[in-house]
């Protein structure tokens, strides 16, 4: 789990018990019992979350809100797309967006401006976003009404792999900028989108892009995803992306 990345494991209050008791009086014993007490805490932590998942899940469904998850890598911008999305379909629906970030609220305040209502999460050392902290976030939001919630997810490709939140869509944004191989190198956070948006493709030609080789990777990775080529900066694919949208809403 996060172990991978080197961010630390949520202290969530819950106490852990491993199973066996034995004298621990030799020191070869130490080793195998640790290896014990992470995996069970580790299936601990993940069972709590999908708990949580799925109480959320409902209050979505009860509400008619559609959500989706954003995960990508710091800089794929996760936060242009979100402010133009948030921008060109202020008339369209009630939106209001979730941010984690290990520290500063700058993005939140950036999609404040769009008039939608925004929520940072500060995660401090924690690389994803959890369901318990999306249950508090939503508190925060104060905002039941919303038709259609965005969580910006901390940047990183590791962690967010292995936590629902409850949403609808795992949405993975990507860039032109990170070269080809992304897909390859992080395949779990790919094989669970259902939607890669790969943005930035204004600048695709500029920084050498091999747009058929990333193509072909992606496909690989994340063979059930839709992949749309999108600029958040010219609004060049956006329609496509909005209609994904407008279909989930709908439901």
């Amino acid at each position: 789990m996060c172990d991978h990345c080197g961010c630390s494991t949520p202290r969530s209050g819950h106490h852990h018990h491993h199973g066996h008791d034995h004298d621990h009086a030799h020191d070869h014993h130490h080793e195998h019992d640790d290896e014990h007490r992470v995996i069970a805490l580790h299936q601990n932590l993940m069972a709590a979350n999908d708990r949580l998942a799925e109480r959320n899940r409902g209050y979505f469904m009860g509400r008619g809100m559609a959500v989706l998850n954003l995960v990508s890598s710091p800089g794929s911008g996760k936060t242009a797309l979100l402010e133009r999305t948030l921008q060109d379909l202020a008339g369209e629906w009630r939106m209001g967006t979730i941010v984690g970030d290990l520290a500063t609220d700058n993005d939140a305040q950036r999609l404040r401006k769009s008039g939608a209502p925004a929520v940072q999460i500060t995660t401090g050392t924690v690389c994803h976003l959890d369901a318990h902290m999306i249950q508090h976030a939503l508190e925060d939001l104060n905002a039941p009404d919303l038709q259609v919630l965005f969580i910006e997810n901390v940047g990183n490709l590791v962690c967010p792999a292995n936590f629902d939140l409850g949403e609808d869509l795992r949405v993975v944004v990507t860039s032109v900028t990170e070269g080809e191989d992304k897909p390859l190198k992080y395949p779990s956070i790919f094989q669970n989108a259902h939607i890669v948006l790969l943005n930035k493709m204004d600048i695709a030609e500029a920084v050498g892009f091999d747009r058929k080789t990333a193509l072909a990777n992606l496909q690989a990775a994340a063979p059930g995803a839709r992949i749309l080529e999108v600029s958040a900066r010219t609004g060049s694919g956006m329609n496509a992306w909005y209609d994904v949208l407008r279909a989930l809403a709908k439901k």
